[in-house]
Protein backbone atom coordinates (compact mmCIF):
# COMPACT_ATOMS: atom_id res chain seq x y z
CA UNK A 1 0.00 0.00 0.00
CA UNK A 2 1.25 3.41 -0.86
CA UNK A 3 3.40 4.76 2.57
CA UNK A 4 4.81 1.58 3.03
CA UNK A 5 8.60 2.71 2.21
CA UNK A 6 10.14 5.55 3.93
CA UNK A 7 11.19 8.53 2.03
CA UNK A 8 14.76 8.14 2.23
CA UNK A 9 16.10 5.76 -0.70
CA UNK A 10 13.19 7.34 -2.88
CA UNK A 11 14.26 10.65 -2.82
CA UNK A 12 18.01 9.77 -2.81
CA UNK A 13 17.05 8.08 -6.12
CA UNK A 14 14.84 10.99 -7.75
CA UNK A 15 18.31 13.13 -6.82
CA UNK A 16 20.08 10.55 -8.84
CA UNK A 17 18.23 10.26 -11.47
CA UNK A 18 17.86 13.86 -11.76
CA UNK A 19 21.18 14.33 -11.52
CA UNK A 20 22.13 12.16 -14.55
CA UNK A 21 22.60 8.08 -13.15
CA UNK A 22 20.87 6.13 -15.97
CA UNK A 23 20.22 3.25 -13.84
CA UNK A 24 18.87 5.38 -10.67
CA UNK A 25 14.87 5.09 -12.20
CA UNK A 26 15.12 1.32 -12.87
CA UNK A 27 16.17 1.08 -9.00
CA UNK A 28 13.29 3.29 -7.95
CA UNK A 29 10.77 1.40 -9.92
CA UNK A 30 12.09 -1.85 -8.53
CA UNK A 31 11.86 0.49 -4.78
CA UNK A 32 7.92 1.24 -5.75
CA UNK A 33 6.66 -1.57 -7.64
CA UNK A 34 4.63 -2.98 -4.68
CA UNK A 35 2.95 0.84 -4.16
CA UNK A 36 2.56 0.81 -7.69
CA UNK A 37 1.05 -2.47 -7.75
CA UNK A 38 -0.96 -1.18 -5.05
CA UNK A 39 -2.48 2.31 -7.02
CA UNK A 40 -3.52 -0.32 -9.75
CA UNK A 41 -5.47 -2.48 -7.96
CA UNK A 42 -6.80 0.60 -6.20
CA UNK A 43 -7.95 1.81 -9.47
CA UNK A 44 -8.88 -1.19 -10.70
CA UNK A 45 -11.12 -2.48 -8.04
CA UNK A 46 -12.39 -6.04 -6.97
CA UNK A 47 -13.39 -6.62 -10.39
CA UNK A 48 -10.12 -6.39 -11.88
CA UNK A 49 -10.10 -10.08 -12.44
CA UNK A 50 -12.65 -9.76 -15.50
CA UNK A 51 -11.26 -7.02 -17.09
CA UNK A 52 -9.01 -6.33 -19.73
CA UNK A 53 -6.76 -4.41 -18.09
CA UNK A 54 -5.54 -5.73 -14.88
CA UNK A 55 -3.03 -4.35 -11.96
CA UNK A 56 0.04 -5.84 -13.64
CA UNK A 57 -0.42 -4.34 -16.91
CA UNK A 58 -1.74 -0.70 -15.11
CA UNK A 59 0.80 -0.42 -13.16
CA UNK A 60 3.35 -1.11 -16.05
CA UNK A 61 1.97 1.07 -18.56
CA UNK A 62 1.38 3.79 -16.14
CA UNK A 63 5.19 3.17 -15.09
CA UNK A 64 6.17 3.85 -19.29
CA UNK A 65 3.72 7.08 -19.28
CA UNK A 66 5.85 8.24 -16.67
CA UNK A 67 9.48 7.30 -17.85
CA UNK A 68 8.92 8.82 -20.91
CA UNK A 69 8.18 12.00 -18.73
CA UNK A 70 11.60 12.93 -17.37
CA UNK A 71 11.40 16.70 -17.66
CA UNK A 72 9.23 16.11 -14.19
CA UNK A 73 11.75 17.13 -11.25
CA UNK A 74 10.01 14.72 -8.72
CA UNK A 75 11.02 16.07 -5.50
CA UNK A 76 10.17 12.96 -3.37
CA UNK A 77 8.33 9.41 -3.21
CA UNK A 78 5.00 11.18 -2.59
CA UNK A 79 5.39 13.64 -5.76
CA UNK A 80 5.95 10.61 -7.47
CA UNK A 81 3.19 8.59 -6.84
CA UNK A 82 0.85 11.30 -7.35
CA UNK A 83 2.16 12.21 -10.59
CA UNK A 84 2.23 7.92 -11.31
CA UNK A 85 -2.05 8.39 -9.94
CA UNK A 86 -2.29 10.73 -12.83
CA UNK A 87 -0.88 9.02 -15.07
CA UNK A 88 -3.05 5.85 -14.41
CA UNK A 89 -6.50 8.53 -14.01
CA UNK A 90 -5.60 8.91 -17.79
CA UNK A 91 -5.01 5.01 -18.92
CA UNK A 92 -8.24 4.22 -16.88
CA UNK A 93 -10.10 7.03 -19.07
CA UNK A 94 -8.42 5.67 -22.01
CA UNK A 95 -9.74 2.25 -21.30
CA UNK A 96 -13.07 3.37 -20.42
CA UNK A 97 -13.13 5.62 -23.79
CA UNK A 98 -12.36 2.21 -25.73
CA UNK A 99 -14.89 0.46 -23.66
CA UNK A 100 -17.82 2.57 -24.73
CA UNK A 101 -16.90 3.39 -27.92
CA UNK A 102 -17.48 -0.55 -27.94
CA UNK A 103 -20.55 -0.43 -26.67
CA UNK A 104 -22.28 2.15 -28.05
CA UNK A 105 -23.14 4.18 -24.78
CA UNK A 106 -24.82 1.61 -23.24
CA UNK A 107 -24.45 3.73 -19.72
CA UNK A 108 -26.90 5.64 -18.44
CA UNK A 109 -28.74 7.40 -15.60
CA UNK A 110 -26.92 9.11 -12.59
CA UNK A 111 -23.67 9.00 -11.21
CA UNK A 112 -22.87 9.28 -7.43
CA UNK A 113 -18.92 10.28 -6.54
CA UNK A 114 -17.86 8.14 -4.05
CA UNK A 115 -14.90 6.70 -3.05
CA UNK A 116 -15.70 3.49 -3.49
CA UNK A 117 -14.06 1.68 -6.22
CA UNK A 118 -15.23 1.69 -10.05
CA UNK A 119 -14.83 -1.16 -11.91
CA UNK A 120 -13.35 -0.17 -15.52
CA UNK A 121 -14.96 -2.31 -17.83
CA UNK A 122 -18.77 -2.15 -16.16
CA UNK A 123 -18.77 1.46 -15.17
CA UNK A 124 -16.53 3.10 -17.93
CA UNK A 125 -19.26 5.31 -18.72
CA UNK A 126 -19.29 6.58 -14.96
CA UNK A 127 -15.87 6.90 -15.24
CA UNK A 128 -15.99 9.06 -18.54
CA UNK A 129 -18.57 11.42 -16.22
CA UNK A 130 -16.46 11.39 -13.64
CA UNK A 131 -13.16 12.50 -15.72
CA UNK A 132 -15.59 15.05 -17.37
CA UNK A 133 -16.66 16.60 -13.98
CA UNK A 134 -12.69 16.54 -13.10
CA UNK A 135 -11.67 18.61 -16.00
CA UNK A 136 -14.66 21.33 -15.33
CA UNK A 137 -13.53 21.07 -11.74
CA UNK A 138 -9.77 21.92 -12.70
CA UNK A 139 -11.43 24.48 -14.28
CA UNK A 140 -12.15 26.39 -11.58
CA UNK A 141 -10.21 25.57 -9.05
CA UNK A 142 -6.97 23.01 -10.32
CA UNK A 143 -5.28 22.45 -7.00
CA UNK A 144 -8.81 20.71 -6.12
CA UNK A 145 -8.51 18.49 -9.18
CA UNK A 146 -5.08 17.74 -7.87
CA UNK A 147 -6.10 16.67 -4.17
CA UNK A 148 -8.73 14.14 -6.10
CA UNK A 149 -6.86 12.61 -8.58
CA UNK A 150 -4.07 11.87 -5.53
CA UNK A 151 -6.56 11.07 -3.01
CA UNK A 152 -9.77 9.07 -5.25
CA UNK A 153 -7.39 7.83 -8.03
CA UNK A 154 -3.98 7.57 -6.45
CA UNK A 155 -5.24 5.96 -3.02
CA UNK A 156 -2.80 8.48 -1.77
CA UNK A 157 -3.54 9.53 2.35
CA UNK A 158 -3.88 13.03 3.06
CA UNK A 159 -0.55 13.20 4.63
CA UNK A 160 0.80 12.34 1.13
CA UNK A 161 -1.03 14.12 -1.11
CA UNK A 162 -0.18 17.46 1.26
CA UNK A 163 3.60 16.66 0.62
CA UNK A 164 3.19 15.71 -2.88
CA UNK A 165 1.75 18.74 -3.93
CA UNK A 166 3.18 20.90 -1.14
CA UNK A 167 0.10 21.75 1.08
CA UNK A 168 -0.95 21.48 4.79
CA UNK A 169 -2.74 18.57 5.70
CA UNK A 170 -5.18 21.20 6.91
CA UNK A 171 -5.70 22.21 3.25
CA UNK A 172 -5.78 18.83 2.33
CA UNK A 173 -8.37 18.07 4.14
CA UNK A 174 -10.26 21.34 3.21
CA UNK A 175 -9.84 20.70 -0.40
CA UNK A 176 -10.93 17.51 -0.22
CA UNK A 177 -14.03 18.08 1.79
CA UNK A 178 -15.18 20.82 -0.79
CA UNK A 179 -13.89 18.69 -4.23
CA UNK A 180 -16.09 15.92 -3.23
CA UNK A 181 -19.05 18.01 -2.61
CA UNK A 182 -18.46 20.24 -5.89
CA UNK A 183 -18.31 16.75 -7.74
CA UNK A 184 -21.40 15.14 -5.98
CA UNK A 185 -23.76 18.67 -6.95
CA UNK A 186 -21.96 18.17 -10.08
CA UNK A 187 -22.84 14.93 -11.55
CA UNK A 188 -26.25 14.50 -9.80
CA UNK A 189 -27.13 17.39 -12.14
CA UNK A 190 -26.05 15.12 -15.47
Amino acid sequence: MPGSLPPGPVTELLAAHRAGDDGAFERLVCLLYDDLRALAHRQLGPAQNALTLDTTSLAHEAYLKVLHREELPWRDRPHLLAVTARAMRQLIIDHARARVAVKRGAHGGLIPFDETLIAVDRDAGALLELDDALERLGQVDARKRQVVECRFFGGLTAEDTASALGMSLRTVEREWTRARAWLRVELSAR
